[in-house]
């Protein structure tokens, strides 16, 4: 065989100029954006697919995921988180629930985790493996934080490893209400580092906005840490209705005055009743939960201002005269056979997840972050 009819070797100059194989760690061309953030329950996923929807509206063909399934349900004997099936139906995904969720990061994998039966370096090949999937013929990936950033990790999955693993940019959605709640923006920023893109407030009060807009946003830009939007707090965003808090409580309506109301917490009445009524006088759209027998508790909630309704536990009605006081002042009253701590637990897991937890919460945000954020900075 004659030299031209074997292919020449390469030099070395070509051979270190050769490109590598493409994996989940340098993520190729695709841009790829996790959405993290400092509590649950702060607008993540909404922002998340949001964000997407942006995207795709303007040309991009766009994938989402994610990695630890925390928002956990049953489903056909299989523990889903509720998340990833509202990206699949809102972005029209053809793509497996085990790829959009590869790890389930539930009560029980926890327990495993800490025992050693989950090894960390299967984990993170389950996720590149899982990313790569999703993001193949994608211009960008949407991957979405579980609960907060520093969930998962147990196993080295906390979302800054996610990002280190996938190559990703770092939004972080932080609440604000007080200048101490800066703290926890800044320690998030310092575990993600030079990944940090940015930073969206969620939900903030019109109290809040004026002192997050000239004093705290100019700190944290002086200190590296940009600044996207501060998005208004909007009641559909961030609450229920108590008429659809009735019907996830299965409860009865004792009083139906007041069922349009927006429930944004709860506020439990065990205590007397002068301090009952000092401490449901500090909060706002709550509903108090006592038991059906507490009428100083009843009358003390009727009379804060800040109360929306009244949620009365164990099976017990009240008296005619709370019933009238609460048809009088247009304060609902819901009745529940349940205890107090089980209907408190699951009071709060409505309030997390939300009625609201739907294509139209989706479209709400992307109208706020139109209107309230430098979107095209946050996609670049």
């Amino acid at each position: 065989m004659t030299d031209t009819d074997s292919d020449p070797e390469p030099t070395d100059a070509e051979s270190e100029t050769e490109p590598a194989a493409t994996d989940a760690k340098s993520g190729g061309d695709i841009d790829t954006l996790l959405v993290s953030s400092l509590a649950e329950s702060t607008g993540k996923t909404a922002i998340s697919l949001a964000l997407a929807r942006l995207a795709r509206d303007e040309g991009d063909s766009v994938g989402y995921m994610k990695p630890k399934g925390t928002r956990l349900q049953s489903n056909v004997g299989k523990t889903l988180d509720e998340d990833p099936l509202l990206a699949r139906e809102l972005l029209e995904l053809e793509a497996e629930m085990h790829d959009l969720e590869p790890v389930v990061y539930s009560p029980t994998f926890i327990e495993q985790a800490i025992r050693g039966r989950e090894d960390p370096g299967e984990l993170r090949d389950r996720v590149g493996e899982a990313f790569e999937t999703l993001a193949a013929g994608r211009d960008r990936m949407f991957v979405e934080g579980g609960g907060r950033y520093d969930v998962g990790g147990i196993v080295e999955l906390a979302d800054a490893d996610i990002a280190d693993l996938l190559d990703a940019r770092v939004l972080l959605i932080a609440p604000y209400e007080v200048p101490a709640d800066i703290d926890d923006v800044i320690a998030a920023a310092e575990s993600f580092g030079d990944r940090l893109e940015g930073v969206v407030f969620n939900n903030v009060s019109d109290a809040a906005f004026d002192g997050l807009e000239t004093d705290v946003i100019p700190f944290l830009e002086d200190r590296g840490i940009p600044v996207h939007g501060v998005l208004p707090s909007e009641r559909e965003l961030s609450g229920v209705t108590v008429a659809d808090l009735a019907d996830e409580l299965g409860a009865t309506t004792l009083v139906d005055a007041g069922q349009d109301a927006y429930v944004e917490r709860f506020a439990v009445g065990a205590m007397g009743a002068d301090s009952a009524l000092r401490r449901f006088r500090r909060t706002k759209n709550a509903a108090v939960i006592t038991g059906g027998d507490r009428a100083e508790i009843h009358t003390a909630a009727l009379e804060a201002p800040g109360v929306r309704c009244l949620i009365l536990t164990g099976g017990h009605r009240p008296s005619g005269a709370i019933l009238g006081q609460a048809s009088e002042k247009g304060v609902p009253i819901l009745a529940v056979r349940t205890d107090t701590l089980a209907t408190v637990e699951r009071a709060e897991d409505v309030i997390r997840s939300g009625r609201t937890r739907d294509e139209a919460t989706v479209d709400r945000m992307q109208r706020l972050l139109s209107d309230h954020a430098a979107v095209d900075a946050i996609l670049e």
